[in-house]
């Protein structure tokens, strides 16, 4: 749970400023819980400058409630929260002195968006709040006003979360507490789970142990802590607590948990870790010029057909193209080690392994095959849900690879690539993440497509 919090005060002497103006959202899972805004009247003047700037001055406050008055809403809406902001030294260290002013000891864990920017987003210009969120696309009103700029540094947020593929933010905040109650521990995991779609990762004492997607998270997660099977049992012994983030788009899910896991090689996940799809359909061109399609285990520095879980995947799938492109049964892996093919006889092979039929013939057939399983486009978007009716989601795709994922609101153009790269939380393109792409694309699970 975050408390994103923006203040403004009155300017003055390091320690001696007071609070004006307060604005907190209590946040989580891409949700606001609660909220809290008001003016606050100081015990002190407002500097000239800072009224210039903020636009709040004396006379606006004299109906405003002291800080005293609204101190136990704020203890509140910030309990079990850490303390977000842009600059949270600034906002965090108003918050504890107003508190100390009055003897107590307002104590919180802190993020700073603009320490978390430079990280996850280096060599931009200015980390200011209005320069950033400028460039990055997120709207912003009423600025260096509370509401405005802590609504700005929420957006912000979101982004950051979304680009933090390492999960800095989320490993730096792992509670290393133990509890004792395991089947109460397991109910309150659960309770706490969201039914929309998107990826979940359970950790252990101190990092993350598997990471997941899915299309209800808590059906799942319960999944998990309720089946005896091997993989099930061990995150049972280990479970300490779980994060979620919810995505919408299940296509986002998908490409998500695969850069993810490959990014932190959760213990657990065992088959995903390298290849979620380690065997492939490579083409080769034989001695005598034909295209031959051979199955084998994925190498680095190849380019596939197609990619696949299983060896028996790969074959099936060949097979399916045989009979629809009227391929060469000895062409490709499924070869008999004979002269001629078993289709040959049944008169579904024109005789490429009699070299009867014209290789340029044959091999055409084949570059059909490459393009029916090429993006119809070169670059494109595609769009599909978002995490709410507000909000669509979009892929990025560029000479046929893919570039990366993010979200926009309705009322904001996506079209222009300068837009899109604001929004994007990069991905690597590989054979993995092609192919659920393009699964995806196929089945038509999407809303539409772009073309750029």
């Amino acid at each position: 749970m975050y408390a994103i919090i923006d203040v403004e005060t009155t300017g003055g002497k390091f320690n001696e400023e007071a609070i004006t103006e307060i604005a907190i959202f209590r946040y989580e899972n891409f949700e606001i819980k609660d909220r809290f805004i008001s003016l606050v009247k100081p015990d002190r003047k407002i500097q000239p400058y800072v009224s210039k700037l903020t636009g709040i001055r004396e006379n606006m406050l004299s109906n405003s409630p002291k800080f005293y008055e609204i101190a136990k809403q704020i203890i509140e809406i910030t309990s079990d929260c850490i303390i977000v902001a842009h600059n949270a030294e600034f906002d965090y260290r108003m918050l504890k002195t107003e508190f100390k002013r009055l003897g107590y000891n307002f104590k919180r864990k802190s993020l700073c968006t603009v320490k978390l920017s430079k990280n996850l987003i280096p060599n931009l210009k200015s980390y200011k709040l209005g320069n950033l969120v400028k460039e990055l696309g997120i709207p912003i009103s009423n600025r260096h006003r509370a509401f405005g700029d802590a609504t700005a540094t929420l957006k912000l947020f979101e982004l950051l979360i979304q680009k933090d593929k390492k999960k800095l933010i989320i490993n730096s905040l792992v509670d290393k507490s133990n509890k004792k109650n395991i089947k109460s521990k397991f109910i309150k995991i659960i309770d706490y789970c969201s039914t929309e779609t998107g990826v979940y990762y359970i950790y252990d004492k101190t990092s993350i142990i598997y990471i997941g997607k899915s299309k209800n998270i808590k059906r799942r997660i319960t999944n998990h802590l309720t089946s005896k099977d091997s993989k099930s049992s061990k995150i049972q012994r280990n479970i300490e607590r779980i994060v979620f983030e919810e995505t919408g788009s299940e296509i986002i899910a998908l490409l998500k948990e695969d850069q993810e896991i490959k990014e932190n090689q959760p213990k657990l996940n065992y088959k995903n870790k390298l290849l979620h799809f380690p065997i492939g359909l490579r083409l080769i061109i034989d001695s005598n010029g034909y295209y031959r399609i051979k199955t084998e285990q994925i190498l680095s520095f190849e380019k596939y057909l197609y990619v696949f879980k299983s060896k028996a995947d790969a074959i099936k799938k060949l097979r399916f193209w045989i009979k629809k492109y009227n391929l060469c049964e000895n062409l490709t892996s499924i070869n008999n080690d004979k002269k001629i093919c078993s289709k040959y006889h049944l008169k579904s092979c024109n005789g490429a392994c009699l070299m009867k039929e014209n290789k340029t013939e044959y091999n055409q057939r084949i570059n059909i095959l490459i393009d029916d399983l090429k993006f119809k486009h070169d670059t494109f978007i595609m769009i599909d849900k978002g995490r709410n009716l507000n909000e669509k989601s979009f892929v990025y795709v560029k000479n046929h690879e893919i570039k990366g994922y993010g979200y926009y609101e309705l009322n904001h153009q996506i079209k222009s690539v300068r837009n899109i790269k604001q929004r994007l939380v990069e991905i690597d393109h590989n054979s993995d993440a092609y192919s659920i792409l393009h699964s995806y694309i196929k089945t038509n699970k999407h809303k539409h497509i772009i073309e750029l």
